[in-house]
Protein backbone atom coordinates (compact mmCIF):
# COMPACT_ATOMS: atom_id res chain seq x y z
CA UNK A 1 0.00 0.00 0.00
CA UNK A 2 1.49 3.33 -1.08
CA UNK A 3 1.68 6.08 1.48
CA UNK A 4 0.56 9.36 -0.07
CA UNK A 5 0.74 12.76 1.63
CA UNK A 6 -2.40 14.08 3.27
CA UNK A 7 -1.81 17.65 2.07
CA UNK A 8 -0.04 19.03 -1.03
CA UNK A 9 0.76 22.68 -1.75
CA UNK A 10 0.46 24.03 -5.28
CA UNK A 11 2.27 27.16 -6.44
CA UNK A 12 0.51 28.76 -9.41
CA UNK A 13 3.11 29.90 -11.97
CA UNK A 14 0.79 30.50 -14.94
CA UNK A 15 0.98 34.32 -14.86
CA UNK A 16 4.77 34.08 -15.21
CA UNK A 17 5.91 30.71 -16.57
CA UNK A 18 2.69 30.31 -18.50
CA UNK A 19 2.53 33.69 -20.19
CA UNK A 20 6.25 34.25 -20.86
CA UNK A 21 6.23 32.22 -24.08
CA UNK A 22 2.89 33.49 -25.43
CA UNK A 23 3.06 35.68 -28.53
CA UNK A 24 -0.51 37.00 -28.14
CA UNK A 25 -0.26 39.92 -25.73
CA UNK A 26 -2.56 39.95 -22.72
CA UNK A 27 -3.45 43.42 -21.48
CA UNK A 28 -2.40 44.57 -18.03
CA UNK A 29 -6.04 44.91 -16.99
CA UNK A 30 -6.75 41.30 -18.04
CA UNK A 31 -3.66 40.01 -16.20
CA UNK A 32 -4.77 41.82 -13.05
CA UNK A 33 -8.34 40.47 -13.34
CA UNK A 34 -6.98 36.95 -13.94
CA UNK A 35 -4.58 37.04 -10.99
CA UNK A 36 -7.40 38.38 -8.81
CA UNK A 37 -9.47 35.34 -9.79
CA UNK A 38 -6.56 33.04 -8.89
CA UNK A 39 -6.15 34.86 -5.57
CA UNK A 40 -9.63 33.73 -4.56
CA UNK A 41 -9.16 30.10 -5.62
CA UNK A 42 -7.32 28.93 -2.52
CA UNK A 43 -3.78 28.77 -3.94
CA UNK A 44 -1.19 29.78 -1.35
CA UNK A 45 1.36 31.28 -3.76
CA UNK A 46 1.11 32.98 -7.15
CA UNK A 47 4.16 33.84 -9.22
CA UNK A 48 2.63 36.87 -10.87
CA UNK A 49 5.40 38.05 -13.24
CA UNK A 50 9.09 38.37 -14.04
CA UNK A 51 11.36 41.39 -13.62
CA UNK A 52 13.74 40.50 -16.44
CA UNK A 53 14.51 43.15 -19.06
CA UNK A 54 11.38 43.77 -21.20
CA UNK A 55 13.27 43.06 -24.44
CA UNK A 56 13.77 39.43 -23.35
CA UNK A 57 10.14 38.80 -22.34
CA UNK A 58 7.92 41.54 -23.81
CA UNK A 59 4.76 39.83 -22.54
CA UNK A 60 5.83 40.59 -18.96
CA UNK A 61 7.07 44.15 -19.48
CA UNK A 62 4.20 45.40 -17.26
CA UNK A 63 5.38 43.42 -14.20
CA UNK A 64 5.61 46.49 -11.97
CA UNK A 65 2.14 47.76 -12.88
CA UNK A 66 0.62 44.30 -12.43
CA UNK A 67 2.25 44.00 -9.00
CA UNK A 68 0.89 47.38 -7.92
CA UNK A 69 -2.64 46.81 -9.23
CA UNK A 70 -3.52 43.28 -8.14
CA UNK A 71 -5.87 42.93 -5.19
CA UNK A 72 -3.82 41.28 -2.45
CA UNK A 73 -5.26 38.35 -0.54
CA UNK A 74 -3.44 38.15 2.82
CA UNK A 75 -3.49 34.35 2.59
CA UNK A 76 -1.48 34.38 -0.67
CA UNK A 77 2.26 34.91 -1.19
CA UNK A 78 2.87 36.97 -4.34
CA UNK A 79 6.26 36.19 -5.83
CA UNK A 80 8.12 37.05 -9.02
CA UNK A 81 11.18 35.96 -10.97
CA UNK A 82 14.17 38.24 -10.33
CA UNK A 83 17.36 38.02 -12.45
CA UNK A 84 19.66 40.57 -10.81
CA UNK A 85 19.88 43.44 -8.33
CA UNK A 86 18.13 45.90 -10.65
CA UNK A 87 15.27 43.43 -11.13
CA UNK A 88 15.05 42.97 -7.37
CA UNK A 89 14.77 46.73 -6.80
CA UNK A 90 11.89 46.90 -9.29
CA UNK A 91 10.24 43.83 -7.76
CA UNK A 92 10.46 45.23 -4.24
CA UNK A 93 8.89 48.44 -5.54
CA UNK A 94 6.04 46.36 -6.94
CA UNK A 95 5.41 44.80 -3.54
CA UNK A 96 6.62 41.21 -3.91
CA UNK A 97 6.36 38.86 -0.94
CA UNK A 98 8.82 36.41 -2.45
CA UNK A 99 11.69 36.48 -4.95
CA UNK A 100 12.55 33.60 -7.27
CA UNK A 101 16.10 33.40 -8.62
CA UNK A 102 16.96 31.08 -11.46
CA UNK A 103 19.81 29.24 -13.16
CA UNK A 104 20.44 25.96 -14.93
CA UNK A 105 22.24 22.78 -13.98
CA UNK A 106 23.37 22.67 -17.63
CA UNK A 107 26.20 25.00 -18.67
CA UNK A 108 24.88 25.46 -22.22
CA UNK A 109 21.29 26.13 -21.20
CA UNK A 110 22.52 28.62 -18.60
CA UNK A 111 24.51 30.46 -21.30
CA UNK A 112 21.47 30.55 -23.63
CA UNK A 113 19.03 31.53 -20.88
CA UNK A 114 21.08 33.97 -18.79
CA UNK A 115 23.99 34.78 -21.13
CA UNK A 116 26.46 33.78 -18.40
CA UNK A 117 28.40 30.69 -17.38
CA UNK A 118 27.26 28.90 -14.24
CA UNK A 119 30.29 30.18 -12.30
CA UNK A 120 29.62 33.77 -13.42
CA UNK A 121 25.96 33.48 -12.43
CA UNK A 122 26.73 32.68 -8.80
CA UNK A 123 27.93 36.17 -7.72
CA UNK A 124 24.85 37.81 -9.29
CA UNK A 125 22.46 35.47 -7.49
CA UNK A 126 24.37 35.66 -4.21
CA UNK A 127 23.80 39.44 -4.21
CA UNK A 128 20.10 39.13 -5.11
CA UNK A 129 19.47 36.44 -2.47
CA UNK A 130 21.30 38.43 0.21
CA UNK A 131 19.42 41.65 -0.56
CA UNK A 132 16.05 39.88 -0.77
CA UNK A 133 16.63 38.19 2.59
CA UNK A 134 17.65 41.54 4.11
CA UNK A 135 14.32 42.91 2.88
CA UNK A 136 12.56 40.06 4.69
CA UNK A 137 11.44 38.24 1.54
CA UNK A 138 11.08 34.51 0.97
CA UNK A 139 13.55 33.32 -1.70
CA UNK A 140 13.13 30.30 -3.96
CA UNK A 141 16.01 29.01 -6.06
CA UNK A 142 14.90 27.60 -9.42
CA UNK A 143 17.27 25.07 -10.96
CA UNK A 144 16.40 24.37 -14.61
CA UNK A 145 17.25 21.32 -16.78
CA UNK A 146 17.75 19.02 -13.79
CA UNK A 147 17.10 15.89 -15.85
CA UNK A 148 17.81 16.69 -19.50
CA UNK A 149 19.17 19.66 -21.45
CA UNK A 150 18.09 20.44 -25.03
CA UNK A 151 21.77 21.06 -25.90
CA UNK A 152 23.76 18.67 -23.68
CA UNK A 153 21.43 15.71 -23.18
CA UNK A 154 21.33 13.91 -19.82
CA UNK A 155 22.28 15.92 -16.73
CA UNK A 156 23.71 13.95 -13.82
CA UNK A 157 22.41 14.31 -10.24
CA UNK A 158 25.93 15.45 -9.30
CA UNK A 159 25.66 18.46 -11.63
CA UNK A 160 22.31 19.36 -10.06
CA UNK A 161 23.64 18.97 -6.53
CA UNK A 162 26.58 21.28 -7.31
CA UNK A 163 24.17 24.12 -8.20
CA UNK A 164 21.77 23.33 -5.34
CA UNK A 165 24.61 23.38 -2.79
CA UNK A 166 25.68 26.83 -3.90
CA UNK A 167 22.15 28.27 -3.83
CA UNK A 168 21.51 26.82 -0.37
CA UNK A 169 24.80 28.27 0.84
CA UNK A 170 23.67 31.69 -0.44
CA UNK A 171 20.54 31.37 1.72
CA UNK A 172 17.56 30.37 -0.45
CA UNK A 173 14.58 29.12 1.55
CA UNK A 174 13.73 26.34 -0.87
CA UNK A 175 14.72 24.79 -4.20
CA UNK A 176 12.44 24.27 -7.19
CA UNK A 177 13.86 21.52 -9.43
CA UNK A 178 12.74 21.90 -13.02
CA UNK A 179 12.15 19.40 -15.79
CA UNK A 180 12.41 22.33 -18.17
CA UNK A 181 11.95 20.41 -21.41
CA UNK A 182 9.48 17.87 -20.03
CA UNK A 183 11.39 14.73 -20.94
CA UNK A 184 11.92 13.07 -17.54
CA UNK A 185 10.41 9.71 -16.61
CA UNK A 186 9.80 8.38 -13.06
CA UNK A 187 13.10 6.46 -12.86
CA UNK A 188 14.99 9.74 -13.44
CA UNK A 189 12.89 11.44 -10.77
CA UNK A 190 13.72 8.66 -8.33
CA UNK A 191 17.46 8.84 -9.09
CA UNK A 192 17.57 12.61 -8.59
CA UNK A 193 15.49 12.60 -5.41
CA UNK A 194 17.60 9.80 -3.94
CA UNK A 195 20.60 12.13 -4.28
CA UNK A 196 18.90 15.39 -3.34
CA UNK A 197 17.11 14.07 -0.25
CA UNK A 198 20.35 12.73 1.16
CA UNK A 199 21.45 16.37 1.45
CA UNK A 200 18.30 18.43 2.06
CA UNK A 201 15.01 17.90 3.91
CA UNK A 202 12.07 17.09 1.65
CA UNK A 203 10.25 20.18 2.97
CA UNK A 204 12.80 22.35 1.12
CA UNK A 205 12.14 20.76 -2.27
CA UNK A 206 9.56 21.82 -4.87
CA UNK A 207 9.20 19.90 -8.13
CA UNK A 208 8.51 21.73 -11.39
CA UNK A 209 7.43 19.45 -14.24
CA UNK A 210 6.67 20.42 -17.83
CA UNK A 211 4.40 18.08 -19.75
CA UNK A 212 6.03 17.85 -23.20
CA UNK A 213 5.84 14.03 -23.32
CA UNK A 214 2.78 13.65 -21.08
CA UNK A 215 4.89 12.40 -18.17
CA UNK A 216 4.28 15.19 -15.63
CA UNK A 217 1.52 13.44 -13.66
CA UNK A 218 3.54 10.19 -13.49
CA UNK A 219 6.55 12.18 -12.28
CA UNK A 220 4.45 13.92 -9.63
CA UNK A 221 3.26 10.55 -8.32
CA UNK A 222 6.89 9.38 -8.11
CA UNK A 223 7.84 12.57 -6.27
CA UNK A 224 5.04 12.09 -3.74
CA UNK A 225 6.32 8.56 -3.05
CA UNK A 226 9.51 10.26 -1.89
CA UNK A 227 7.59 12.55 0.42
CA UNK A 228 7.57 15.65 -1.81
CA UNK A 229 4.45 17.73 -1.13
CA UNK A 230 5.11 20.95 -3.07
CA UNK A 231 4.66 21.39 -6.80
CA UNK A 232 4.61 24.23 -9.32
CA UNK A 233 1.82 24.17 -11.88
CA UNK A 234 0.38 26.41 -14.59
CA UNK A 235 -3.31 26.98 -15.07
CA UNK A 236 -4.60 25.12 -18.11
CA UNK A 237 -1.08 23.86 -18.88
CA UNK A 238 -0.20 27.27 -20.32
CA UNK A 239 3.42 27.94 -21.20
CA UNK A 240 6.77 26.69 -22.47
CA UNK A 241 10.39 27.84 -22.32
CA UNK A 242 11.81 30.39 -24.81
CA UNK A 243 15.23 28.69 -24.54
CA UNK A 244 14.03 25.09 -24.72
CA UNK A 245 12.56 24.64 -28.23
CA UNK A 246 9.50 22.40 -28.31
CA UNK A 247 9.00 22.33 -24.55
CA UNK A 248 5.36 22.28 -23.49
CA UNK A 249 3.90 24.19 -20.59
CA UNK A 250 4.10 23.32 -16.94
CA UNK A 251 1.79 20.57 -15.69
CA UNK A 252 -1.78 21.93 -15.76
CA UNK A 253 -3.09 23.08 -12.39
CA UNK A 254 -6.50 21.71 -13.41
CA UNK A 255 -5.09 18.23 -14.03
CA UNK A 256 -2.98 17.99 -10.89
CA UNK A 257 -5.99 19.09 -8.82
CA UNK A 258 -8.10 16.34 -10.41
CA UNK A 259 -5.39 13.84 -9.49
CA UNK A 260 -4.86 15.02 -5.92
CA UNK A 261 -8.51 15.53 -5.00
CA UNK A 262 -9.40 12.18 -6.56
CA UNK A 263 -6.82 10.57 -4.27
CA UNK A 264 -8.26 12.31 -1.21
CA UNK A 265 -5.25 14.62 -0.87
CA UNK A 266 -6.08 18.11 0.40
CA UNK A 267 -4.89 21.26 -1.40
CA UNK A 268 -7.26 23.93 -0.09
CA UNK A 269 -7.96 24.91 -3.71
CA UNK A 270 -11.40 25.22 -5.30
CA UNK A 271 -11.31 23.34 -8.63
CA UNK A 272 -14.31 25.24 -9.96
CA UNK A 273 -12.65 28.62 -9.41
CA UNK A 274 -9.46 27.40 -11.08
CA UNK A 275 -11.53 26.18 -14.02
CA UNK A 276 -13.19 29.59 -14.36
CA UNK A 277 -9.80 31.32 -14.29
CA UNK A 278 -8.51 28.89 -16.95
CA UNK A 279 -11.45 29.61 -19.25
CA UNK A 280 -10.89 33.33 -18.71
CA UNK A 281 -7.24 33.30 -19.88
CA UNK A 282 -8.01 30.80 -22.63
CA UNK A 283 -10.55 33.24 -24.07
CA UNK A 284 -8.12 36.17 -23.79
CA UNK A 285 -5.42 34.22 -25.66
CA UNK A 286 -7.91 32.99 -28.26
CA UNK A 287 -6.73 29.38 -28.17
CA UNK A 288 -7.43 26.12 -26.38
CA UNK A 289 -5.11 25.22 -23.52
CA UNK A 290 -3.74 21.67 -23.26
CA UNK A 291 -5.26 20.65 -19.90
CA UNK A 292 -7.25 17.44 -20.29
CA UNK A 293 -9.50 18.33 -17.36
CA UNK A 294 -10.24 21.73 -18.89
CA UNK A 295 -11.05 20.15 -22.29
CA UNK A 296 -13.44 17.74 -20.58
CA UNK A 297 -15.13 20.58 -18.66
CA UNK A 298 -15.54 22.54 -21.90
CA UNK A 299 -17.15 19.53 -23.60
CA UNK A 300 -19.71 19.26 -20.77
CA UNK A 301 -20.87 22.85 -21.14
Amino acid sequence: MKRWPEVVQIKEVGPRDGLQNEKNRVSTADKVAWINMLSESGVKEIEFSSFVHPKWVPQLSDAHEVGRRIKRNPKVRYSALVPNRKGLELALGAGIDGASVFMSASETHNLKNINKSIDNTYPVLEEVIGEAKKAGKHVTGYVSTVFDCPYEGKISPEEVIRVCDQLMEFGVDDLSLGDTIGTAVPSQVEALLEAVLRRYPKEKIIMHFHDTRGMAIANILSSMEYGITRFDSSIGGLGGCPYAPGAAGNVATNDILYLLHGMGIETGIDEKKVQEAAFFIQNKLGKSLPSKSLAYAAAQQ
